[in-house]
């Protein structure tokens, strides 16, 4: 059985990660149809900015962000004192975290699934009178849809794991910040806490290894639909 703690931890760690996805899903969209699609001046560094946090030490986006949307940050204190809202050491400031931390995977997800689409078929239901959105709402992307499901998971099971960004923007707040994997390292400094680690390390391997195996099953049913099987 877990204690309150642990169900605080697990539970914060969902909701976090859901709203992480709920977050990035719009952008990511747009943006991997971008790459996959249009060649435009400064895409490298449109490339290399977003993939940057995967190659970045986190501690140092997580300070990064704090810089900017801490209280005294250049657009935390307009937020703060402009419109009273406060992200950061919150649980909304550890979703932006994990939001930054999983973008990456989201718009290389998208942006595979994308590339992968035979340009004709968009250019036949043009033809046919199809406008750009509709288009893209109903031919790009059902297409993309093995590659969205991807993304949106592999970004969830991040986010769950996410770790140095979040405790260095939000810290380690009991019931407000403490994630899974902030609750996992609080116990390994605490002496005695062995049992409640490992049932947290634990719990944080099966809900990882859920993502994986869900994210394969979903993206075999969405190519089976578009396969006609």
């Amino acid at each position: 059985m877990l204690t309150p703690e642990e169900w605080s931890a697990l539970w914060l760690s969902l909701k976090v990660s859901v709203w992480c996805v709920a977050a990035i899903l719009p952008p990511g969209v747009l943006l991997g149809w971008l790459l996959a699609r249009k060649q435009f001046y400064g895409k490298a560094l449109v490339e290399a900015v977003v993939h940057l946090p995967m190659v970045l030490p986190p501690v140092v986006t997580g300070y990064m962000l704090l810089l900017a949307l801490g209280r005294n940050g250049w657009l935390g204190r307009w937020l703060h004192e402009g419109l009273g809202v406060s992200v950061a050491f919150s649980w909304k400031g550890a979703v932006i975290a994990s939001a930054v931390m999983s973008f990456p995977l989201m718009v290389r997800a998208v942006r595979l699934a994308m590339s992968l689409i035979e340009p004709r078929l968009e250019q036949a239901a043009s033809t046919l009178g199809a406008g750009p959105l509709r288009v893209f709402f109903s031919i790009t992307l059902p297409l993309a849809a093995p590659g969205l499901v991807t993304g949106a998971i592999l970004s969830f099971a991040r986010s769950l794991g996410e770790f140095g960004a979040t405790i260095t923007f939000v810290g380690n707040i009991e019931g407000e910040t403490r994630t899974l994997p902030l609750a996992l390292y609080t116990y390994t400094q605490t002496p005695g806490t062995e049992e409640p680690a490992l049932r947290l390390a634990l719990i944080s391997m099966a809900a990882a290894f859920a993502a994986l195996i869900g994210s394969e099953i979903l993206t075999r049913r969405a190519e089976q639909r578009l396969s006609g099987d």
